[in-house]
């Protein structure tokens, strides 16, 4: 019984030291150590790609390659 005890006691001890570290690092500080509001990621830029002239072009097209 104490060895089951034991192992569901150090089971919510991990359990609860993982989880209060996924939310820490969710949470944003200035230069001061204050906490703030966490920027906004910037959105994904579509991908662009260019014919074999040179010239931008949908990458569906034939003969299109992604631009790096």
């Amino acid at each position: 019984m104490s060895k089951s005890l034991s192992l569901a006691v150090a089971l919510a001890f991990a359990l609860s030291a993982f989880g209060s570290s996924a939310l820490a690092d969710k949470q944003c500080r200035d230069s001061k150590g204050k906490f703030i509001k966490c920027p906004a990621t910037a959105p994904a830029k579509p991908q662009q790609c260019k014919d074999a002239k040179g010239k931008f072009v949908k990458c569906g097209a034939p003969g299109a390659k992604p631009v790096k």
